[in-house]
């Protein structure tokens, strides 16, 4: 597994929706709350648990910021033709 990775996300459709969601991030609030009040996709009803994935399955930008993470850590904003990413390593 060790070229595959498992993240969950939170995309919202505004920048600034991501920024006030990243701060709450920073002070401590719950990533996985977080995405189950916010998050735009269907990865919403599980904390924003992406599962498992390996390179070429995520669009580029996604991907280049997921696979610089280390296990826990939390991206900044990444945007995609999607919206707006916050992403967390969780394996």
């Amino acid at each position: 597994m060790a070229n595959k990775i498992r993240c969950a996300h939170i995309l919202v459709a505004k920048e600034s929706e991501a920024k006030a969601i990243l701060e709450r991030i920073n002070k401590g609030e719950s990533f996985s709350k977080l995405a189950e009040e916010n998050s735009l996709d269907g990865s919403r009803k599980s904390g924003g648990d992406l599962g498992f994935f390996g390179k070429g399955m995520m669009v580029r930008p996604f991907e280049d910021a997921a696979f610089t993470l280390e296990k826990g850590q939390v991206s900044g904003i990444v945007k995609t033709q999607f919206g707006y990413h916050i992403i967390k390593r969780l394996e």
